[in-house]
């Protein structure tokens, strides 16, 4: 095996578990605020809105997830400008909620599936973990990226 193989490898199971923490602390914020804006009170604030409902609580933890990663995730990689790096982040972001959209709004308004359960597993879980997958490959390649 060459050396940069090993070291690649290396990188990515040291990358791996911060990220995993991070976006275990993300996925409670979000799968939290999305349950307490669809179905907190009676009716809930968003009952009717889950997609206006998933676009906030993603928002939220995208920012929790951006702090988390910068600071600890990917420390080590040189910082390109907060504004670049914030914007570019928000944007994959994006892809990963319209990945998580996509899933809630087929599930909900397309197969019928409206229940809570439903609205979860469609979007904190088959659309999470879709989108978490593109967001572990994308960040390191447009975000953090490596020293110049």
């Amino acid at each position: 095996m060459s050396t940069s193989t090993t070291t690649h490898r290396h990188r990515l199971v040291h990358e791996l578990a911060p990220f995993a923490v991070i976006g275990g602390i993300g996925y409670l914020v979000d799968v939290s605020a999305f349950n307490l804006l669809r179905f907190a009170g009676d009716p809930g604030l968003l009952e009717g809105k889950p997609l206006t409902a998933k676009a906030l609580s993603v928002t939220l933890a995208t920012v929790v997830t951006y702090l988390g990663n910068r600071h600890w995730t990917w420390r080590d990689r040189h910082w390109s400008g907060f504004r670049r790096e914030y914007v570019v982040f928000f944007g994959l972001n994006a892809v990963g909620l319209a990945i998580a959209l996509g899933c809630l709004a087929t599930s909900h308004y397309v197969l019928g599936l409206t229940s809570a359960l439903a609205d979860n597993v469609s979007a904190n879980g088959v659309g999470l973990a879709l989108g978490t997958a593109f967001r572990f490959w994308a960040y390191p390649r447009y975000v953090f990226r490596g020293a110049p």
